[in-house]
């Protein structure tokens, strides 16, 4: 039986579910893979704190250049852009292969740390990094490798699901609600990355790249977060007929490749309107697949510890296959003559509106004026009755499909009205069709 070294870089939560998934599970990986996968070395600045794993001493160092020589197979869960790539590049140089769930390195660096790992001949395996458990990017490289993609859109942040999903069900703040996902465990300290849509931003560029061919670049995603959505639109929304998740979309259009993360209205019958909690799903889109979906816990250490032990064993099974029939990294030698990345004002979306006014005659005229000066047509409209006690309304408008340079010029316009009385809310609307 073939026996593969693997040596852990890194022994937070994530690193102590790995060595204990290699220690618990690995007679039953042999069996079934006909792969052996021993744990040689485990590094990290502090070997003396309990993680809660039965993990041998002599396994334990704080020498990371120890365990990458000692290993077949180097799993990186340091996380962070710095220490993490100097690790990652010094594997590969060493002519080990890599597994990593640090998809904030890929977005940002995963062109040089691809690039080298092709040119040693290398793999570099990152299911943890997309949606935890959800074998994602599995998915995309082989399930669906006879289909042309056209789109991915998924839910790939589950601190921003549970803060809406609560949103809805109770009707709180976000505020109040953020605080509830710190204290149980969903949010971090800080939890700027999550809710502003940086998380899903790093996982979506890599889907793309995966699906597409394109180099990563997080400068062409447009990232829009959760912090500025109001109950009383997640309220609306389902009164519509929808349900606000922040998205991860990803599509190949006839203006470029588009890379969007924002909130967005998703009709309630659709499989991803109904993700609650913390979970994470991706529809994919295919030309003979059609669309699937693929649902699971997006995070924790047991999910991600299941996804980068699944890598390990792709990765033992392929290593001594020739590079060129291995599963390809992201990369644009495979498909040089990829679209490039569409400019986000040429996005095609339909459009959720509220507008506070001053409730008198002629103000839904003006704003309808505006709109179809910019070529807008309204799809359907709801005009919230007045408290008696002031003078002013809310219009929720909703809009067939536009580009969003025009709907973005017409709320300048509308915005410029003596009789709206605050700033108008804008979110996008997929259909999911």
């Amino acid at each position: 039986m073939k026996e593969v070294k693997v040596g852990i870089i890194g022994f937070g939560t994530v690193g102590a579910g790995v060595a204990e998934n290699i220690l618990k599970n690995s007679e039953v990986v042999a069996k079934r893979t006909g792969v052996k996968l021993v744990l040689t070395r485990i590094a990290d600045l502090d070997i003396t704190t309990d993680r809660g794993v039965a993990v041998p001493r002599e396994l334990l160092t704080t020498d990371a250049a120890v365990a990458i020589r000692e290993s077949d197979i180097v799993v990186e869960l340091v996380g962070g852009t710095t220490i993490a790539k100097k690790f990652i590049l010094e594997a590969i140089s060493a002519g080990k292969h890599v597994v990593t769930a640090n998809k904030a390195l890929l977005a940002e660096h995963g062109n040089e740390i691809f690039s080298a790992a092709q040119t040693k001949g290398v793999n570099v395996a990152f299911e943890a990094a997309v949606a935890g458990s959800i074998p994602i990017v599995k998915a995309l490289r082989e399930g669906l490798a006879a289909n042309r993609v056209s789109s991915i859109a998924g839910i790939i942040n589950g601190t921003c699901n549970f803060i809406l999903s609560t949103m809805r069900d109770t009707g709180r703040s976000f505020d109040d609600v953020l605080k509830e996902a710190q204290r149980l465990g969903y949010a971090e300290a800080d939890p700027t990355f999550d809710i502003e849509g940086t998380d899903s931003a790093h996982k979506l560029m890599l889907l793309s790249a995966i699906a597409f061919g394109v180099p990563v670049d997080m400068t062409k995603v447009h990232i829009e977060g959760i912090t500025h959505l109001e109950a009383k639109d997640i309220k609306f929304a389902e009164e519509l007929g929808y349900r606000i998740k922040l998205l991860g979309i990803t599509k190949y259009t006839d203006y470029g490749i588009e890379l969007r993360v924002h909130p967005a209205l998703v009709p309630t019958r659709r499989l991803l309107a109904n993700v609650e909690g913390a979970m994470n799903a991706v529809v994919v889109k295919g030309d003979a697949a059609e669309s699937s979906l693929y649902y699971g816990k997006g995070a924790g250490s047991e999910p991600t510890g299941s996804a980068v032990v699944a890598d390990l064993i792709d990765i033992a099974r392929t290593a001594e296959v020739a590079v060129s029939e291995r599963p390809r990294m992201p990369t644009t030698t495979h498909n040089p003559k990829a679209k490039s990345f569409a400019d986000f004002g040429d996005t095609v979306c339909s459009y959720y509106l509220r507008i506070p006014v001053e409730d008198k005659p002629g103000v839904l005229a003006e704003i309808a004026r505006i709109l179809a000066d910019n070529k807008i047509s309204i799809e359907s409209l709801i005009q919230k009755e007045a408290p008696l006690e002031d003078a002013s309304t809310e219009i929720i408008l909703l809009t067939h499909s536009t580009r969003e340079a025009d709907i973005q010029r017409a709320i300048r316009t509308m915005q410029q009205l003596a009789n709206v009385r605050g700033a108008i809310v804008l979110l996008r609307k997929e259909e999911l069709q």
